[in-house]
This record gives C-alpha cells, sequence and structure tokens, in this order.
C-alpha cells in the first residue's frame, strides 16, 4: 500500500544500487563506457537529491540493459548516495541531503574553499570526471504534482539543446539559485563561448510512477541527441509523436526568503499564470510578495521556506 507524504503517495520503489557501487572509474557509483570510437563524453546524473527516486530508476534501467554507446563514452553517475541510502517511503522527504543542498555546492569558492560537509566532500571526489564531460544530463523531480520542465540555465545553447531534445513541452531558462550554484551551471557548462553544455529534467512530482517514465525517456532522447544509442533501442519507451511544441518560459529571477516568517497566499502548485502585475502572491514577515509583470508564470513554489532559499521563481513566455 502506498505511503503518504502530505498529498502525495510514494508510487516508486527505490532500486538497490549496491551492485553499481564499483564502477570503473576509481570514484563509487560512477561507471564509464567506452565505446573506442571518436565522440562526445556525455553523463547521466542521478539522485543529486536522497529522495528523488527517478533518476535512480532510469539509470538502473539502463545499466540492466546494458546501454553502451555508440560513439563516445557514457557516464552514469548516481551522486548523493549517502542520502539516498536513508530514504525511507514512510518518510521520503527526511533524506534530500545529508548535511545541505548537494546542488547548491557547485561554485568554486565552495569547492575549493574549507568548508565541509557529505556534500561537499562527494562533489570534490567526483569533479575530476565531472571536468571530462562535454554533456550532461542531470535527472531531478519536483515537491508539487505539475508538468516536467527542462531547466536549460541562462545561456542559447542551453536553449538550443533543449530545443534538440524536443522534450519534455516546457523549458525553462533561468541563472540558478541566490544560495549556490548548481551542478547544470558548474564550470563550462554555463559559458556561452564553451562546446560543453548541460539539462536539468524535472521530472514531475517526486514519488509519482510517472515521474519515472519521464526520466527515462529524458534519458533516451538526450543519448538519441548525442547519437549514442540507436532509434530501436529508445523507440518502445518514447512517446509517439506528434510531441506538445515546446513552450520556453524565462525565468526574471528567484524570490529568494528573507525572514522565518514567509508565507504564500494561495497553496501555489507551479505553472499558474498571474495575469496582473502587482498581484500578491505572498508575504515574507511584512512585506509583500507582488508578481513584476502581467502574465507572469509562478515556477516550482518550494514548500521548504526558510531563509536563504528560493521560494518561488517568476517567468513568462518567450518566442
Amino acid at each position: 500500500m502506498a505511503a503518504k507524504t502530505n498529498e502525495y503517495p510514494v508510487e516508486l520503489t527505490a532500486p538497490d544500487i549496491t551492485p553499481y557501487r564499483r564502477g570503473n572509474t576509481g570514484v563509487d557509483y560512477i561507471t564509464t563506457f567506452d565505446s573506442g570510437r571518436p565522440g562526445p563524453h556525455a553523463m547521466i546524473s542521478a539522485v543529486v537529491h536522497g529522495n528523488e527516486i527517478c533518476g535512480p530508476i532510469a539509470l538502473d534501467f539502463l545499466f540492466r540493459n546494458e546501454v553502451r554507446p555508440l560513439r563516445g563514452k557514457l557516464t552514469l553517475g548516481f551522486i548523493n548516495v549517502v542520502a539516498y541510502r536513508r530514504f525511507d517511503p514512510a518518510n521520503p522527504a527526511a533524506s534530500r541531503w545529508a548535511d545541505q543542498d548537494f546542488n547548491r555546492v557547485w561554485d568554486l569558492e565552495k569547492l575549493d574553499g574549507e568548508g565541509d560537509s557529505a556534500e561537499l566532500r562527494r562533489a570534490r571526489e567526483i569533479r575530476p570526471v565531472i571536468d571530462q564531460v562535454d554533456y550532461l544530463l542531470d535527472i531531478h523531480s519536483m515537491q508539487n504534482a505539475t508538468a516536467p520542465l527542462m531547466l536549460c540555465g541562462p545561456t542559447e545553447k542551453g536553449r538550443q539543446f533543449a530545443r534538440d531534445l524536443g522534450f519534455p513541452e516546457y523549458v525553462m531558462s533561468d541563472a540558478g539559485h541566490a544560495a549556490g550554484r548548481r551542478l547544470r551551471d558548474y564550470g563550462a557548462f554555463a559559458d556561452e563561448a564553451s562546446p560543453k553544455n548541460a539539462l536539468l529534467i524535472e521530472c514531475g512530482q517526486h514519488w509519482e510512477k510517472k515521474s519515472a517514465a519521464v526520466a527515462l525517456e529524458t534519458s533516451l532522447r538526450f543519448l538519441l541527441t548525442l547519437g549514442m544509442v540507436d532509434r530501436a533501442f529508445a523507440e518502445p519507451h518514447l512517446t509517439p509523436p506528434p510531441l506538445p511544441a515546446q513552450k520556453v518560459i524565462g525565468v526574471t529571477g528567484p524570490v529568494t526568503i528573507k525572514t522565518e516568517s514567509f508565507r504564500f497566499a494561495q497553496p501555489y502548485k507551479g505553472m499558474e499564470v498571474i495575469a496582473k502585475a502587482g498581484t500578491v502572491i505572498g508575504w515574507d514577515g511584512d512585506e509583500e510578495i507582488r508578481t513584476p509583470y502581467d502574465d507572469c508564470v509562478l515556477i516550482m513554489p518550494s514548500r521548504r521556506v526558510m531563509p536563504g532559499v528560493t521560494a518561488v521563481r517568476f517567468g513568462r513566455f518567450i518566442g
């Protein structure tokens, strides 16, 4: 019987990833397959957050079906293993991280600094592998049951990479969070002049069954786009054409929480379009939080309301 956390049942079973511990890179839970042919080095990363189950399911599928790149190299990586091991379907939100958010440590000041946490130690351990990667797909999921969302960063190369995949329907172009840099934005991935590129897929609500299907389909489309698997391997797991035309949301900025008493005006789930500029959508202490323009899209409103984190992002449809 499905466990409950608030209104969301846990429909997924976290796979056992211990068979993948040794890998072949000298870094636990990181495995690289080399085709021996010229081509890019692509990586699919999962479980940056320990409570996000769809990514490990997708990687487990690829391992069990013996995926091998037709060209270049393919790396499959389970990232925040310490947090993932703590996943408990009876309390599924508790294992998001061990000490700090793994997806806020990817700036050079933190990686090269003196700070210490389980996440920083692991980031420093896998960093030499990440530095070799040309194309990254980082698999995530969301707190609320909203449509899947591809995060492509603020660059045109990121937006084009999302267009090349053609999936999912919604693409978000943003610069990240005030609290720290995401893996997707690390190093050359965020440099418009570099050929390296990265995408972050939010597959749906953390524990809903269909998020696993989105994670696998996005992984296969990533590999197809790079010419690393043949279509016959991927086809059974792809949404049949025609796909919906993609809609790109340009993020103008996050709302970063300042006080201990932040609250939303309504129980927003995400992707709400607020028609009028100046609409109050919440309060941070005594400060009203208002939409900055007409037809403002609310993106990924958070339930983790604490100072320093992103409460919500404001965006508008572009193109």
